[in-house]
């Protein structure tokens, strides 16, 4: 073990819908922001104060395409990954920085009822201890296609 770890499990909504690019040899990329909140009341005045952050996920190849087929804007989704830093020159000439969660693996926490005129979203009880189960090693109750 080298002695250091570079780890990030992230539960939140989608902010936008995932954003695909396609390269030439065939690979590509998906994008999209997740929101995860935090939620405390404030002792002086008793009200409830709720902060949210946005991360910036990014997804490779077929998991981007996977991503891109059955997640929306507003799916809650379990995201683990590595934070990767990027720097760029934007059009101003300034340098810009941001950084992205890598993700690893995931797994889809609200459902989609296909088929139906209409959709509903339901919320996966999590267990106290989570174990994600990988997309690629889908549960025989799972629902999903894939």
């Amino acid at each position: 073990m080298s002695g250091t770890l570079n780890k990030v499990m992230l539960i939140g909504h989608l902010g936008d819908e995932v954003k695909m690019h396609y390269f030439e040899g065939g690979g590509c990329i998906g994008r999209f922001p997740i929101a995860t909140n935090e939620t405390y009341t404030n002792k002086q005045t008793g009200e409830k104060v709720t902060n949210t952050d946005w991360h910036n996920i990014v997804v490779r190849n077929k998991a981007a395409e996977i991503c891109e087929k059955y997640l929306s804007k507003g799916d809650k989704v379990y995201v683990e990954g590595r934070l990767k830093n990027r720097q760029w020159q934007g059009e101003d000439g300034n340098t810009r920085y941001t950084t992205e969660v890598h993700v690893q693996d995931f797994t889809f926490l609200s459902t989609k009822s296909e088929g139906m005129a209409t959709t509903t979203n339901q919320e996966v009880p999590m267990p106290k201890n989570p174990q994600p189960n990988p997309v690629s090693e889908p549960e025989e109750d799972d629902d999903l296609p894939f």
